[in-house]
């Protein structure tokens, strides 16, 4: 098949720095593929030069369209407003700041159009970042991996070439709290991996803070596992036998020895414990239920408040 059309999607969020060398490397690879191609910038919000740079790229290019949020809505907002107007065959999700190659991007098309309904990025090395962001990532994809109900392939982020049928299935998932990878996995597409070394940024910093990164994790965790709501159950019956043995020692000391602890020691402590653990839950349970509120708002995901080049 000989598609008629890709889309390219890329969040921006603060990205004057990088978004000229990007539009750059991005629109040389489009254009060597041969097929007919749309680039869709979503302006996550942002108040620098950044849409100033976008206006320009719209105005000499009528494939670069562009929508521009009223304030920050967040990545997987950004990337899904690019998915709902994406025409392609098959639409391409990267980020701006260059760390996933766009060269890449042709090898891509290839497994696509042998068969593959998803190929994703698969980081085998992460240049430029620090040891904590390393260790903190590689644990927190093996803990998802772990827990969630669905194969998560470890180590990938967003980077992926997805085809219309998924696409369409992605149209109908509304969900406010997303998470697009963990989404992806549900769905239980064909889905090849291509293997990079995830490069430094082009220019500027990175806007993904750890307040950001913790929320993406929780989004990951909470939406495509049940095992936090399930803990409790097992801390119950661990603390059981934790007081079971605690009662036995108690006995023993007193028979064997003719001493024992404070029995009012006993009670206090193991009365912290068991309120430790009943708020540890029950705000876990509260993250469950604030994401049913949050649902039930069946608020808009985003709000556009310009466009440029894009066809409603």
């Amino acid at each position: 098949m000989q598609p008629k059309l890709l889309s390219l999607i890329v969040p921006v969020y603060y990205e004057e720095e990088v978004l000229p060398e990007s539009y750059r490397r991005m629109d040389a690879v489009m254009r060597s593929i041969g097929i007919p191609y749309e680039i869709i910038y979503v302006n996550d919000g942002s108040r620098d030069g950044t849409m100033k740079i976008l206006r320009e790229l719209a105005k000499a290019h009528p494939e670069v369209k562009v929508y521009s949020f009223s304030r920050n809505f967040g990545h997987q907002l950004a990337v899904t407003c690019g998915m709902d107007h994406a025409k392609g065959d098959a639409l391409i999700i990267i980020d701006v700041d260059l760390q996933d190659p766009p060269e890449l991007i042709p090898e891509m098309v290839k497994l696509w159009q042998n068969g593959a309904d998803i190929v994703y990025g698969k980081r085998l090395k992460r240049k430029g970042e620090t040891l904590f962001k390393k260790l903190t990532a590689s644990i927190y994809y093996r803990v998802l991996s772990s827990m969630s109900a669905y194969p998560i392939p470890l180590d990938t982020g967003d980077f992926r070439l997805i085809d219309r049928k998924v696409a369409d299935v992605f149209l109908k998932m509304r969900e406010s709290a997303r998470f697009l990878r963990g989404m992806s996995a549900w769905m239980g597409f064909e889905a090849v991996p291509i293997e990079y070394v995830r490069e430094e940024r082009a220019a500027g910093h990175t806007k993904y803070t750890l307040k950001k990164m913790l929320s993406l994790a929780a989004d990951g965790i909470l939406n495509f596992s049940s095992t936090p709501i399930e803990l409790p159950l097992y801390f119950g019956i661990l603390l059981g036998i934790v007081g079971v043995l605690g009662m036995i020692a108690m006995i023993v000391c007193t028979a064997v020895f003719g001493s024992a602890c404070p029995q009012w020691l006993w009670l206090a402590v193991g009365f912290s414990l068991l309120l430790a653990v009943l708020f540890c839950f029950v705000g876990i349970q509260g993250f469950y239920l604030g994401r049913m509120y949050d649902e039930l708002k069946d608020r808009p995901l985003y709000i556009v408040a310009e466009t440029l080049n894009a066809e409603e």
